[in-house]
Protein backbone atom coordinates (compact mmCIF):
# COMPACT_ATOMS: atom_id res chain seq x y z
CA UNK A 1 0.00 0.00 0.00
CA UNK A 2 1.31 3.36 -0.67
CA UNK A 3 2.49 5.27 2.15
CA UNK A 4 0.09 8.66 1.89
CA UNK A 5 -2.79 5.67 1.55
CA UNK A 6 -1.43 4.40 5.02
CA UNK A 7 -1.06 7.62 6.70
CA UNK A 8 -4.24 8.35 5.47
CA UNK A 9 -5.84 5.30 7.14
CA UNK A 10 -3.54 6.75 9.98
CA UNK A 11 -4.86 10.37 10.71
CA UNK A 12 -8.75 9.35 9.92
CA UNK A 13 -8.45 7.13 12.89
CA UNK A 14 -6.77 9.82 14.71
CA UNK A 15 -8.87 12.46 14.05
CA UNK A 16 -11.74 10.40 14.33
CA UNK A 17 -11.05 9.78 17.82
CA UNK A 18 -10.94 13.13 18.86
CA UNK A 19 -14.19 14.12 17.12
CA UNK A 20 -15.52 11.50 19.29
CA UNK A 21 -14.21 12.88 22.65
CA UNK A 22 -15.14 16.07 21.59
CA UNK A 23 -18.59 15.78 20.84
CA UNK A 24 -20.38 15.74 24.09
CA UNK A 25 -18.20 18.76 25.50
CA UNK A 26 -18.46 20.53 22.00
CA UNK A 27 -22.06 20.63 21.99
CA UNK A 28 -21.87 22.49 25.57
CA UNK A 29 -21.02 24.87 22.98
CA UNK A 30 -22.52 24.81 19.79
CA UNK A 31 -25.35 23.08 18.03
CA UNK A 32 -24.68 19.31 17.80
CA UNK A 33 -25.86 19.80 13.77
CA UNK A 34 -23.12 22.41 13.16
CA UNK A 35 -20.95 19.88 14.66
CA UNK A 36 -21.86 17.03 12.59
CA UNK A 37 -21.58 19.20 9.17
CA UNK A 38 -18.07 20.34 10.47
CA UNK A 39 -16.90 17.14 11.11
CA UNK A 40 -17.89 15.43 8.14
CA UNK A 41 -16.74 18.37 6.06
CA UNK A 42 -13.05 18.33 7.84
CA UNK A 43 -13.24 13.97 6.71
CA UNK A 44 -14.18 14.58 3.33
CA UNK A 45 -11.81 16.80 2.53
CA UNK A 46 -8.95 15.20 3.85
CA UNK A 47 -10.28 12.02 1.87
CA UNK A 48 -10.33 14.18 -1.33
CA UNK A 49 -7.12 15.78 -0.54
CA UNK A 50 -5.20 12.27 -0.41
CA UNK A 51 -6.94 10.34 -2.89
CA UNK A 52 -7.09 12.76 -5.72
CA UNK A 53 -3.25 12.67 -7.22
CA UNK A 54 -3.60 16.51 -8.21
CA UNK A 55 -3.70 19.68 -6.21
CA UNK A 56 -5.79 21.01 -8.88
CA UNK A 57 -8.04 18.34 -8.74
CA UNK A 58 -8.63 19.30 -5.00
CA UNK A 59 -8.92 22.43 -5.20
CA UNK A 60 -11.21 22.43 -7.62
CA UNK A 61 -13.78 20.18 -5.78
CA UNK A 62 -13.01 22.18 -2.90
CA UNK A 63 -13.71 25.42 -3.82
CA UNK A 64 -16.85 23.64 -5.16
CA UNK A 65 -17.67 22.43 -1.79
CA UNK A 66 -16.51 25.01 0.12
CA UNK A 67 -18.76 27.26 -1.31
CA UNK A 68 -21.30 24.79 -0.90
CA UNK A 69 -21.02 24.44 2.60
CA UNK A 70 -20.53 28.37 3.41
CA UNK A 71 -24.37 28.72 2.21
CA UNK A 72 -25.08 26.33 4.90
CA UNK A 73 -22.72 28.35 7.63
CA UNK A 74 -24.33 30.52 10.47
CA UNK A 75 -20.67 31.90 11.13
CA UNK A 76 -18.09 31.37 8.49
CA UNK A 77 -15.11 32.00 10.82
CA UNK A 78 -15.95 29.19 12.80
CA UNK A 79 -15.60 26.80 9.63
CA UNK A 80 -12.51 28.56 9.00
CA UNK A 81 -10.63 27.86 11.33
CA UNK A 82 -12.11 24.48 11.50
CA UNK A 83 -10.48 23.67 8.55
CA UNK A 84 -7.31 26.08 8.38
CA UNK A 85 -4.99 23.09 9.10
CA UNK A 86 -6.53 20.73 7.11
CA UNK A 87 -3.48 20.07 4.88
CA UNK A 88 -0.16 21.57 4.55
CA UNK A 89 -0.74 25.22 2.88
CA UNK A 90 2.34 23.90 -0.29
CA UNK A 91 1.60 27.30 -2.74
CA UNK A 92 1.53 26.27 -6.25
CA UNK A 93 1.57 28.78 -9.03
CA UNK A 94 -1.25 29.60 -11.28
CA UNK A 95 0.35 29.23 -14.71
CA UNK A 96 -0.07 32.75 -16.95
CA UNK A 97 -0.93 30.55 -19.35
CA UNK A 98 1.98 32.70 -21.62
CA UNK A 99 0.49 36.27 -21.09
CA UNK A 100 3.14 36.26 -17.80
CA UNK A 101 5.13 34.40 -15.85
CA UNK A 102 2.23 32.95 -13.11
CA UNK A 103 -1.02 34.85 -12.07
CA UNK A 104 -0.43 34.05 -8.05
CA UNK A 105 0.39 31.45 -5.72
CA UNK A 106 -2.42 29.06 -4.19
CA UNK A 107 -2.17 27.29 -1.37
CA UNK A 108 -4.90 25.87 0.75
CA UNK A 109 -5.57 28.56 3.39
CA UNK A 110 -5.76 30.75 0.54
CA UNK A 111 -8.20 28.51 -1.00
CA UNK A 112 -9.93 28.66 2.08
CA UNK A 113 -9.79 32.63 2.60
CA UNK A 114 -11.04 32.76 -1.33
CA UNK A 115 -13.89 30.47 -0.71
CA UNK A 116 -15.14 31.25 2.89
CA UNK A 117 -13.96 34.75 3.44
CA UNK A 118 -13.99 36.49 0.37
CA UNK A 119 -18.14 35.89 -0.12
CA UNK A 120 -18.26 37.03 3.94
CA UNK A 121 -16.26 40.12 3.54
CA UNK A 122 -18.82 41.46 0.78
CA UNK A 123 -21.82 40.65 2.55
CA UNK A 124 -20.78 41.69 5.75
CA UNK A 125 -19.81 44.83 3.77
CA UNK A 126 -23.56 44.77 3.02
CA UNK A 127 -25.19 45.02 6.88
CA UNK A 128 -26.29 47.90 7.91
CA UNK A 129 -24.99 47.08 11.64
CA UNK A 130 -21.37 46.84 9.90
CA UNK A 131 -18.56 49.04 12.30
CA UNK A 132 -16.93 50.71 8.48
CA UNK A 133 -13.50 49.79 7.90
CA UNK A 134 -11.32 52.55 9.14
CA UNK A 135 -13.71 53.86 12.26
CA UNK A 136 -11.06 52.10 14.67
CA UNK A 137 -7.33 52.21 15.55
CA UNK A 138 -6.62 49.18 14.49
CA UNK A 139 -8.05 49.48 11.22
CA UNK A 140 -5.90 52.74 10.57
CA UNK A 141 -2.41 50.78 11.40
CA UNK A 142 -2.99 48.14 9.12
CA UNK A 143 -4.35 49.88 6.92
CA UNK A 144 -1.37 51.85 6.71
CA UNK A 145 0.68 49.06 7.07
CA UNK A 146 -0.27 47.26 4.51
CA UNK A 147 -0.20 50.14 2.21
CA UNK A 148 3.51 50.91 3.15
CA UNK A 149 4.59 47.33 2.53
CA UNK A 150 2.24 47.45 -0.88
CA UNK A 151 4.52 50.47 -2.11
CA UNK A 152 7.86 49.33 -0.83
CA UNK A 153 7.54 46.44 -3.23
CA UNK A 154 7.43 48.85 -6.20
CA UNK A 155 11.52 49.04 -5.20
CA UNK A 156 12.58 45.94 -5.64
CA UNK A 157 10.00 44.36 -8.09
CA UNK A 158 8.05 44.69 -11.07
CA UNK A 159 4.34 46.43 -11.08
CA UNK A 160 2.91 43.43 -12.07
CA UNK A 161 4.34 41.75 -9.10
CA UNK A 162 3.86 44.28 -6.89
CA UNK A 163 0.10 43.63 -7.64
CA UNK A 164 0.79 40.24 -6.89
CA UNK A 165 1.73 40.61 -3.60
CA UNK A 166 -1.18 43.73 -2.73
CA UNK A 167 -3.15 40.55 -3.54
CA UNK A 168 -1.71 38.64 -1.22
CA UNK A 169 -1.64 40.83 1.33
CA UNK A 170 -5.58 41.30 0.91
CA UNK A 171 -6.35 37.72 0.87
CA UNK A 172 -3.32 36.53 3.62
CA UNK A 173 -3.74 39.70 6.10
CA UNK A 174 -6.70 41.88 5.48
CA UNK A 175 -9.14 38.96 5.08
CA UNK A 176 -8.85 37.21 7.99
CA UNK A 177 -8.43 40.85 10.42
CA UNK A 178 -11.78 41.76 8.73
CA UNK A 179 -13.63 38.91 9.24
CA UNK A 180 -13.25 38.31 12.61
CA UNK A 181 -13.36 41.48 13.37
CA UNK A 182 -16.50 42.19 12.09
CA UNK A 183 -18.46 38.98 12.30
CA UNK A 184 -18.71 37.76 15.68
CA UNK A 185 -21.52 40.10 17.35
CA UNK A 186 -22.43 38.02 20.57
CA UNK A 187 -20.93 35.69 23.12
CA UNK A 188 -22.04 32.31 21.55
CA UNK A 189 -20.45 33.79 17.66
CA UNK A 190 -16.99 33.87 20.24
CA UNK A 191 -17.87 30.58 21.59
CA UNK A 192 -18.33 28.93 18.44
CA UNK A 193 -15.27 30.60 16.70
CA UNK A 194 -12.60 29.93 18.99
CA UNK A 195 -14.11 26.45 19.34
CA UNK A 196 -13.61 26.06 15.47
CA UNK A 197 -9.60 26.61 16.46
CA UNK A 198 -9.43 24.79 19.43
CA UNK A 199 -11.37 21.34 17.90
CA UNK A 200 -8.76 21.89 15.03
CA UNK A 201 -5.72 22.56 16.76
CA UNK A 202 -6.28 19.19 18.99
CA UNK A 203 -6.39 17.02 15.88
CA UNK A 204 -3.34 18.74 15.29
CA UNK A 205 -1.53 17.83 18.52
CA UNK A 206 -2.62 13.96 18.39
CA UNK A 207 -1.15 13.63 15.41
CA UNK A 208 1.68 15.05 16.62
CA UNK A 209 1.83 13.29 19.68
CA UNK A 210 1.96 10.29 16.82
CA UNK A 211 4.16 11.39 14.74
CA UNK A 212 6.84 12.15 17.81
CA UNK A 213 5.94 8.53 19.08
CA UNK A 214 6.27 6.55 15.67
CA UNK A 215 9.32 9.12 13.72
CA UNK A 216 7.00 9.46 11.02
CA UNK A 217 5.78 12.90 9.42
CA UNK A 218 2.31 12.15 8.26
CA UNK A 219 1.66 14.95 5.75
CA UNK A 220 4.73 14.61 3.79
CA UNK A 221 3.40 11.17 2.09
CA UNK A 222 0.77 13.70 0.96
CA UNK A 223 2.76 16.20 -0.22
CA UNK A 224 4.50 13.80 -2.44
CA UNK A 225 1.75 12.46 -3.67
CA UNK A 226 0.86 15.58 -5.30
CA UNK A 227 3.91 16.09 -6.69
CA UNK A 228 4.39 19.26 -4.78
CA UNK A 229 7.77 20.23 -3.31
CA UNK A 230 7.96 22.23 0.19
CA UNK A 231 11.28 22.91 0.92
CA UNK A 232 11.00 23.63 5.03
CA UNK A 233 9.35 20.47 5.69
CA UNK A 234 11.79 18.07 6.26
CA UNK A 235 12.60 15.38 9.27
CA UNK A 236 14.04 17.11 11.99
CA UNK A 237 15.26 15.80 15.65
CA UNK A 238 16.11 17.47 19.41
CA UNK A 239 17.76 15.50 21.53
CA UNK A 240 17.21 12.05 19.92
CA UNK A 241 13.42 12.07 19.08
CA UNK A 242 11.64 13.59 16.34
CA UNK A 243 10.21 16.87 16.15
CA UNK A 244 6.60 16.98 15.15
CA UNK A 245 4.61 19.15 12.55
CA UNK A 246 1.44 17.71 11.14
CA UNK A 247 0.07 19.92 8.78
CA UNK A 248 2.24 23.42 9.68
CA UNK A 249 5.72 22.42 7.75
CA UNK A 250 7.72 23.30 10.65
CA UNK A 251 7.38 22.27 14.73
CA UNK A 252 7.71 25.38 16.02
CA UNK A 253 4.69 26.71 14.18
CA UNK A 254 2.83 22.83 15.23
CA UNK A 255 3.63 24.41 19.07
CA UNK A 256 2.54 28.15 18.20
CA UNK A 257 -0.56 26.70 16.99
CA UNK A 258 -1.38 24.45 19.82
CA UNK A 259 0.06 27.79 22.36
CA UNK A 260 -2.80 29.50 20.87
CA UNK A 261 -5.06 26.96 21.39
CA UNK A 262 -4.62 26.49 24.79
CA UNK A 263 -4.76 30.17 25.51
CA UNK A 264 -8.11 29.94 23.63
CA UNK A 265 -9.25 26.80 25.79
CA UNK A 266 -8.68 28.84 28.86
CA UNK A 267 -11.88 30.88 28.05
CA UNK A 268 -13.95 27.53 26.21
CA UNK A 269 -13.44 25.47 29.24
CA UNK A 270 -15.63 27.26 31.51
CA UNK A 271 -18.54 26.39 29.22
CA UNK A 272 -17.89 22.66 29.16
CA UNK A 273 -19.82 21.15 32.27
CA UNK A 274 -18.14 17.77 33.16
CA UNK A 275 -14.54 17.89 34.92
CA UNK A 276 -13.00 14.80 33.53
CA UNK A 277 -13.45 16.07 29.18
CA UNK A 278 -12.27 19.57 30.34
CA UNK A 279 -9.07 17.52 32.12
CA UNK A 280 -9.07 15.28 29.10
CA UNK A 281 -8.64 18.23 26.82
CA UNK A 282 -5.83 20.54 28.51
CA UNK A 283 -4.37 17.46 28.77
CA UNK A 284 -4.30 16.75 24.90
CA UNK A 285 -3.47 20.08 24.42
CA UNK A 286 -0.51 20.16 26.60
CA UNK A 287 0.76 16.83 25.17
CA UNK A 288 0.62 17.99 21.53
CA UNK A 289 2.50 21.50 23.17
CA UNK A 290 5.47 19.21 23.72
CA UNK A 291 5.94 16.66 20.95
CA UNK A 292 7.16 19.86 18.16
CA UNK A 293 10.35 20.15 20.85
CA UNK A 294 9.77 23.56 20.61
CA UNK A 295 11.00 26.24 23.42
CA UNK A 296 9.49 29.58 21.70
CA UNK A 297 6.27 28.00 22.34
CA UNK A 298 6.71 26.64 25.61
CA UNK A 299 7.94 30.75 26.73
CA UNK A 300 5.09 31.64 24.80
CA UNK A 301 2.60 29.69 26.75
CA UNK A 302 4.09 30.00 30.20
CA UNK A 303 3.17 34.07 29.84
CA UNK A 304 -0.15 33.16 28.19
CA UNK A 305 -1.17 31.06 31.34
CA UNK A 306 0.49 33.62 33.48
CA UNK A 307 -1.52 36.48 32.30
CA UNK A 308 -4.82 34.65 32.32
CA UNK A 309 -4.04 34.08 36.06
CA UNK A 310 -2.88 37.32 36.68
CA UNK A 311 -5.90 39.38 35.25
CA UNK A 312 -8.44 36.80 37.05
CA UNK A 313 -9.69 36.24 41.31
CA UNK A 314 -6.68 35.85 43.51
CA UNK A 315 -4.10 36.57 40.95
CA UNK A 316 -1.42 36.75 43.36
CA UNK A 317 -1.63 33.94 45.53
CA UNK A 318 -2.21 31.63 42.33
CA UNK A 319 0.85 33.32 40.39
CA UNK A 320 2.68 32.38 43.57
CA UNK A 321 1.29 29.03 43.65
CA UNK A 322 2.27 28.16 40.13
CA UNK A 323 5.87 29.48 40.36
CA UNK A 324 6.52 27.39 43.60
CA UNK A 325 5.08 24.37 40.92
CA UNK A 326 7.35 24.96 38.71
CA UNK A 327 10.17 25.65 41.08
CA UNK A 328 9.60 22.01 43.08
CA UNK A 329 9.15 20.74 39.44
CA UNK A 330 12.66 20.74 38.24
CA UNK A 331 14.25 18.70 41.00
CA UNK A 332 11.82 16.46 40.15
CA UNK A 333 12.15 15.88 37.18
CA UNK A 334 15.87 15.15 37.61
CA UNK A 335 15.29 12.03 39.52
CA UNK A 336 12.17 10.32 37.59
CA UNK A 337 12.96 8.07 34.74
CA UNK A 338 13.41 10.41 31.19
CA UNK A 339 12.95 13.91 33.59
CA UNK A 340 17.02 14.37 32.90
CA UNK A 341 15.64 14.51 29.00
CA UNK A 342 12.87 17.20 29.79
CA UNK A 343 15.27 19.29 31.41
CA UNK A 344 17.96 19.80 28.94
CA UNK A 345 15.30 20.93 26.40
CA UNK A 346 14.36 23.33 28.71
CA UNK A 347 14.63 26.94 26.85
CA UNK A 348 17.47 28.61 29.66
CA UNK A 349 18.33 26.04 31.79
CA UNK A 350 18.47 22.74 28.88
CA UNK A 351 21.64 21.81 27.56
CA UNK A 352 20.22 20.52 23.78
CA UNK A 353 21.22 22.76 20.69
CA UNK A 354 21.91 26.02 22.80
CA UNK A 355 23.24 27.08 19.59
CA UNK A 356 20.30 28.28 18.18
CA UNK A 357 19.33 30.72 21.42
CA UNK A 358 23.51 31.93 20.43
CA UNK A 359 21.98 32.65 16.86
CA UNK A 360 19.27 34.89 17.85
CA UNK A 361 21.56 36.71 20.15
CA UNK A 362 23.97 37.03 16.87
CA UNK A 363 20.80 38.20 14.88
CA UNK A 364 19.44 40.75 16.78
CA UNK A 365 22.72 42.43 16.93
CA UNK A 366 23.95 42.33 13.33
CA UNK A 367 20.40 42.94 12.07
CA UNK A 368 20.99 46.58 14.24
CA UNK A 369 23.78 47.21 12.68
CA UNK A 370 22.04 46.87 9.02
CA UNK A 371 18.84 48.62 10.51
CA UNK A 372 20.68 51.36 11.34
CA UNK A 373 22.25 51.81 7.86
CA UNK A 374 18.38 52.19 6.56
CA UNK A 375 16.67 53.02 9.62
CA UNK A 376 12.79 54.27 8.23
CA UNK A 377 11.74 52.52 5.79
CA UNK A 378 14.77 48.90 5.16
CA UNK A 379 16.03 47.97 2.27
CA UNK A 380 15.84 45.78 -0.21
CA UNK A 381 19.29 44.00 -0.28
CA UNK A 382 19.92 43.30 3.35
CA UNK A 383 20.06 39.59 3.06
CA UNK A 384 23.47 40.71 0.84
CA UNK A 385 25.18 42.79 3.71
CA UNK A 386 28.45 40.71 5.38
CA UNK A 387 26.41 41.00 8.96
CA UNK A 388 23.62 39.18 7.64
CA UNK A 389 26.02 36.82 5.24
CA UNK A 390 28.14 35.89 8.83
CA UNK A 391 24.40 34.44 9.81
CA UNK A 392 23.99 31.80 6.91
CA UNK A 393 23.80 28.14 8.28
CA UNK A 394 24.25 24.58 7.11
CA UNK A 395 21.22 24.80 4.40
CA UNK A 396 22.44 27.67 2.86
CA UNK A 397 19.94 30.16 4.33
CA UNK A 398 20.02 33.44 6.43
CA UNK A 399 17.30 32.04 8.89
CA UNK A 400 15.71 35.66 10.76
CA UNK A 401 13.92 33.91 13.21
CA UNK A 402 12.56 36.81 14.83
CA UNK A 403 9.18 38.50 13.05
CA UNK A 404 9.92 42.49 14.38
CA UNK A 405 13.38 42.16 12.86
CA UNK A 406 11.87 40.58 9.49
CA UNK A 407 9.68 43.72 9.64
CA UNK A 408 11.89 45.83 10.84
CA UNK A 409 14.86 44.58 8.01
CA UNK A 410 12.02 45.01 5.03
CA UNK A 411 9.95 47.90 5.53
CA UNK A 412 12.11 50.07 8.70
CA UNK A 413 10.82 51.22 11.56
CA UNK A 414 8.27 53.12 10.46
CA UNK A 415 6.82 49.62 9.07
CA UNK A 416 7.77 48.08 12.39
CA UNK A 417 5.44 51.09 14.32
CA UNK A 418 2.96 50.09 12.44
CA UNK A 419 3.15 46.57 12.89
CA UNK A 420 3.73 46.77 16.71
CA UNK A 421 1.15 50.05 17.01
CA UNK A 422 -1.56 47.69 16.08
CA UNK A 423 -1.26 44.90 18.02
CA UNK A 424 -0.55 47.10 20.98
CA UNK A 425 -3.96 48.91 20.48
CA UNK A 426 -5.75 45.90 19.94
CA UNK A 427 -4.01 45.00 23.50
CA UNK A 428 -5.56 48.39 24.98
CA UNK A 429 -8.68 47.80 24.12
CA UNK A 430 -9.82 44.46 25.25
CA UNK A 431 -7.72 45.30 28.86
CA UNK A 432 -10.55 48.58 28.64
CA UNK A 433 -13.19 46.08 27.64
CA UNK A 434 -12.50 43.54 30.45
CA UNK A 435 -12.57 46.45 33.14
CA UNK A 436 -16.48 47.20 32.15
CA UNK A 437 -16.93 43.76 34.18
CA UNK A 438 -16.13 44.14 37.71
CA UNK A 439 -16.98 41.15 38.30
CA UNK A 440 -13.91 38.80 37.09
CA UNK A 441 -15.56 35.40 37.05
CA UNK A 442 -18.27 37.34 34.82
CA UNK A 443 -18.03 35.21 30.95
CA UNK A 444 -17.22 38.17 28.72
CA UNK A 445 -14.56 39.07 31.14
CA UNK A 446 -13.15 35.86 30.75
CA UNK A 447 -13.25 35.65 27.72
CA UNK A 448 -11.43 39.17 27.61
CA UNK A 449 -8.95 37.82 29.78
CA UNK A 450 -8.52 34.76 27.35
CA UNK A 451 -8.03 37.04 24.15
CA UNK A 452 -5.50 39.19 25.98
CA UNK A 453 -3.54 36.90 27.62
CA UNK A 454 -3.20 34.91 23.83
CA UNK A 455 -2.48 37.86 22.32
CA UNK A 456 0.68 38.87 24.40
CA UNK A 457 1.73 35.37 24.35
CA UNK A 458 1.80 35.40 20.37
CA UNK A 459 3.69 38.73 20.43
CA UNK A 460 5.70 37.14 22.65
CA UNK A 461 6.60 33.68 20.64
CA UNK A 462 6.89 35.72 17.25
CA UNK A 463 9.54 37.41 18.40
CA UNK A 464 11.85 33.72 18.22
CA UNK A 465 10.07 32.76 15.00
CA UNK A 466 9.72 34.08 11.34
CA UNK A 467 6.19 34.86 10.18
CA UNK A 468 6.32 31.31 8.16
CA UNK A 469 3.63 28.79 7.16
CA UNK A 470 0.47 29.20 9.21
CA UNK A 471 1.73 31.86 11.66
CA UNK A 472 0.62 34.92 10.22
CA UNK A 473 -2.97 34.14 9.70
CA UNK A 474 -3.58 33.12 13.20
CA UNK A 475 -2.17 36.54 14.33
CA UNK A 476 -3.98 38.38 12.33
CA UNK A 477 -7.33 36.45 13.22
CA UNK A 478 -6.32 36.35 16.98
CA UNK A 479 -6.42 40.63 16.71
CA UNK A 480 -9.28 40.64 14.74
CA UNK A 481 -11.16 38.43 17.31
CA UNK A 482 -10.13 40.99 20.06
CA UNK A 483 -11.19 43.96 18.09
CA UNK A 484 -14.50 42.05 17.78
CA UNK A 485 -14.65 41.91 21.38
CA UNK A 486 -13.70 45.21 22.01
CA UNK A 487 -17.02 45.97 19.60
CA UNK A 488 -19.41 43.42 21.75
CA UNK A 489 -18.41 45.40 24.61
CA UNK A 490 -18.89 48.72 23.44
CA UNK A 491 -22.43 47.64 21.80
CA UNK A 492 -23.46 46.20 25.75
CA UNK A 493 -22.52 48.99 27.24
CA UNK A 494 -24.53 51.23 24.61
CA UNK A 495 -27.40 49.02 25.60
CA UNK A 496 -27.41 48.95 28.88
CA UNK A 497 -27.70 45.18 28.96
CA UNK A 498 -26.01 42.99 31.57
Amino acid sequence: MPEHLRALIVILVLATTVFAFARRPATDLIAPNDFIRRRNLWLALTLLAFLSQSFWVYAGVAAIVLSIARHRERNPLALFFFLLFLVPPVPVQIPGFGLINYFFALDHIRLLALCVLLPTFFALRKRIDNLPFGRVWPDRLLAAYLVLSTLLYLRETTLTDTLRQALYLFIDVFLPYYVASRLLKEIDDFKDALLGFVLAAMILALIGIFEFARHWLLYNALIDALNLHWGISSYLGRGGSLRAIATTGQAIALGYVISVAIGLYLFLQGSVRRRLQRRLGALLLAAGLFVPLSRGPWVGTAAIIAVFIATGRGAAKRLILLALAAVLALPLLAVIPGGQKVLDLLPFIGSVEKHNITYRERLIENALIVIQRNPWLGSVDYRSTPEMQSMVQGQGIIDIVNTYIAVALEVGLIGLALFVGFFATVLLGIRKAMRTFPNKDDEQRRLGRALFATLAGILLTIFTVSSITVIPVVYWSVAGVGVAYIQMVRAIKHSGRP
